[in-house]
């Protein structure tokens, strides 16, 4: 076989690193079957990815199950100060995790440390998890009876992550999974791996026991073995809408607990008072930063009225003066996408879409760029309408689409009937138009002059329709309702002179 970009020679390859699985606090890389994991700025393979078979799973399970034991009788005190040591480790080496991020995934240093900064947050809630896991006490409920909830880890979870964020998304998962008592299989993107073994480098450093994280790599093999396990109480995904269906389907009939979070195709309003610098600015940033790899990344801007023209010339200028190239160069302001099928993809909607009744105002297929890396320019396209790909599909690129509506009701009315619904915003400068957004819109999270409305770590994340399968969303405080169950006990110490028998339904 011919060397390339894609299939280095064999001598090659046996010099790269290998990146194994962590069980256990081992890494184990012994395995039959191995992945490349490439540079995306560079198309060359950095490293060779070992994969899991379903004995790999087992192992992992088993190793998971015998630490939950002793982990969940830990102090809550204790699991706090293992979660302020974590977050220290974090902070102290967060360029070392940053740098990983961008040779793995593309995205510029600047965007890979802000998704630490995010991931963050979620460890500094559940450093209160004292707070968090309390339970409540009702007492004299009857005469000499008392009644009191508790909530208790639900043992090994699975957490599977996409690719987009490999630290942020593990951290809003494994973090509360953890400090709520479970253990955890964390199954990250084969794309980019070495941020979660990082990660579970960091919990171990911070004193979380080995065996509470586990980290298996691999494809669908070692996904449905996590999805089929007896073993694994729940599942937490990321992922695009077809397989989070998927996997909340094939879950709940396991009996497991889920949430599968799905993709997107969010829309930010302009209207006629908005401060179109502002929302020029604004839809720039959302729509092309990380490459437009985002679940909350803006990818159709609706324009109200007649301020169309205006807003798609301010936004062609500014997305012809960014500059596109390698994450680790200071200068570049957007990277690569994550692999040669995704520059594929989305280079075919771009040569689709004049064909589709679109104008290409931007073509990003128009930028030159050295190597082999997996590279395109922002694109823009107006005068888009639903039905076509563009608008329908998730492109998941750098591909930002115009939509022309005459009134406000015209915009709830798109957005509302799309059939993804995770995040969306309005630029106005009037408050009436503001409040009526909030309250029309129907999608999980909102933005007011705010692109990505991204909640903060004391609130959750998740959006509704189809971006959503299952009823929790993700981090804050509806994470650990999700990873934890609650116990009711009603108690009495009766004596023994009022002791009877009564076989009627009790009252109380």
């Amino acid at each position: 076989m011919t060397q390339t970009a894609e299939n280095p020679a064999a001598d090659d390859v046996a010099t790269l690193p290998t990146i194994g699985h962590v069980i256990a606090g081992e890494t184990v890389t012994d395995a039959d079957r191995h992945a490349p994991v490439y540079n995306p700025a560079t198309g060359q393979q950095a490293a060779q990815l070992t994969l899991a078979d379903a004995a790999t799973v087992e192992r992992a399970v088993a190793a998971a199950a015998e630490a939950q034991k002793a982990w969940r009788s830990t102090g809550l005190a204790k699991r706090s100060q293992i979660m302020f040591t974590l977050r220290q480790i974090l902070q102290e080496r967060r360029g070392e995790l940053a740098a990983l991020i961008t040779a793995e995934h593309g995205k510029v240093l600047s965007d890979a440390d802000g998704e630490i900064t995010r991931g963050l947050e979620n460890v500094d809630f559940c450093t209160g998890l004292m707070h968090h896991l309390k339970g409540e006490y009702a007492e004299q409920v009857a005469g000499g009876l008392d009644v009191h909830q508790v909530r208790q880890p639900l043992g090994v979870v699975a957490c599977i992550t996409p690719f987009n964020f490999p630290a942020m998304v593990p951290l809003w998962m494994v973090t509360t999974a953890v400090a709520a008592g479970n253990a955890v299989i964390l199954k990250p993107s084969e794309r980019d791996p070495s941020a979660a073994v990082f990660l579970a480098q960091a919990f171990k450093d911070a004193g979380v026991p080995d065996g509470i994280l586990n980290v298996v790599h691999g494809d669908k093999t070692a996904v449905d073995g996590l999805l089929d396990h007896q073993g694994i109480s729940a599942v937490s995904f990321v992922g695009s809408t077809p397989i989070a269906e998927q996997i909340y389907s094939r879950s709940a009939q396991q009996g497991k607990r889920v949430q599968a979070l799905g993709g997107a195709k969010n829309h930010m309003v302009v209207m006629p008072d908005a401060d179109l610098d502002s929302a020029a600015d604004a839809a720039v940033s959302a729509a092309y930063g990380s490459a437009g790899e985002r679940c909350m990344a803006v990818s159709v801007a609706v324009a109200v009225g007649d301020i169309a023209d205006e807003l798609v010339e301010k936004v062609r200028d500014r997305a012809r003066r960014l500059t596109v190239g390698d994450g680790t160069d200071p200068s570049s302001e957007m990277g690569p996408l994550i692999t040669a099928e995704a520059l594929k993809r989305v280079t075919g909607y771009v040569a689709g879409a004049a064909g589709e009744g679109a104008e290409v105002v931007v073509d990003g297929r128009d930028w030159s760029f050295d190597g082999e890396g997996y590279f395109v320019g922002p694109t823009l396209l107006d005068h888009v309408k639903p039905g076509m790909s563009v608008y329908d599909d998730e492109i998941f690129g750098p591909v930002l689409s115009v939509v022309r509506v005459e009134s406000y009701d015209e915009a709830v009315e798109l957005i509302n009937s799309n059939r993804y619904a995770n995040g969306t915003a309005v630029f106005t400068r009037d408050g009436k138009t503001a409040r009526e957004f909030e309250f029309d819109i129907e999608v999980g999270m909102v933005g007011i002059n705010v692109p990505i409305p991204v909640p903060v770590g004391a609130f959750s994340f998740g959006g509704w329709k189809d971006s959503l399968f299952g009823d929790t969303h993700m981090y804050g405080p509806e994470a650990f309702n999700f990873y934890t169950r609650r116990k009711v006990v009603t108690r009495r110490w009766p004596e023994p002179s009022e002791s009877q028998i009564s076989l009627g339904f009790p009252t109380h």
